[in-house]
């Protein structure tokens, strides 16, 4: 193996988080990796297609690799696609796996077992830092970043579609983290300190299965034009 990481990414801000803090102060990954659902072509909790998440990989500056997965698929199912992925290239060149995870022990743990059964080691370059203090960092330094996932249970459905800003921290009840690390919501990162250049996107349709609600976004309608009038 080359000694390279594969950051795990979900177009979320622990993804976006993660890169800036690899880049900052250890050894910066070399690709992303994530898992999509084969049938819908989004990931997994956030439902954000994955060729958005191919132009955020584009505008940070990295191959993104892609692992297809069954819709509603098992863990052993999972396990079973995400070690066949790192059989073969890219990823048998891989040494290490980062992950934006926070507090949770139990996640942590799955995930470093999974790596040594992959031969790989896992990496948490955000292990334990305190949530208020990098959701505020994460704006001070100049990220945006969408609300596109709710999990009513946690957090009402008004906050879908936000923009992840100090007025939104301010409005969250007490119980749920500002990093959303419980799942209460997730985001999709289009701008900040690890992009060459904004990813153009505007909010579509909402969908709701009634406990969870999702912003579908879309490439921005100047983004499409200026592309087409650029082939003519």
């Amino acid at each position: 193996m080359s000694g390279s990481i594969a950051l795990s990414w979900s177009g979320g801000k622990d993804s976006a988080l993660a890169l800036h803090e690899l880049r900052r102060c250890r050894t910066p990954p070399s690709t992303l990796l994530t898992t999509f659902d084969e049938e819908s072509r989004t990931v997994p909790h956030h439902g954000v297609g994955i060729e958005l998440l191919a132009k955020q990989a584009a505008a940070v500056g990295l191959p993104l690799v892609t692992v297809a997965l069954p819709s509603a698929s098992s863990n052993a199912t999972y396990e079973q696609r995400l070690q066949e992925a790192f059989e073969g290239p890219p990823l048998n060149s891989v040494e290490a796996v980062a992950f934006g995870d926070l507090f949770l022990a139990d996640l942590r743990r799955y995930r470093e077992t999974r790596m040594t059964q992959a031969g790989r080691t896992a990496l948490f370059p955000l292990w334990h830092r305190d949530t208020r203090e990098l959701a505020r960092s994460f704006i001070a330094d100049g990220f945006r970043a969408t609300v596109i996932s709710v999990d009513g249970n946690q957090l009402h459905h008004r906050f879908l579609g936000r923009d992840f800003a100090e007025d939104l921290l301010d409005e969250l009840p007490p119980g749920v983290d500002p990093c959303g690390e419980r799942g209460e919501f997730h985001t999709f990162v289009h701008d900040g300190p690890i992009f060459d250049h904004h990813v153009a996107v505007q909010t579509a349709e909402r969908t709701t299965d009634g406990r969870f609600v999702w912003m579908a976004l879309r490439v921005h309608s100047r983004t499409e034009a200026t592309a087409a009038s650029c082939t003519n």
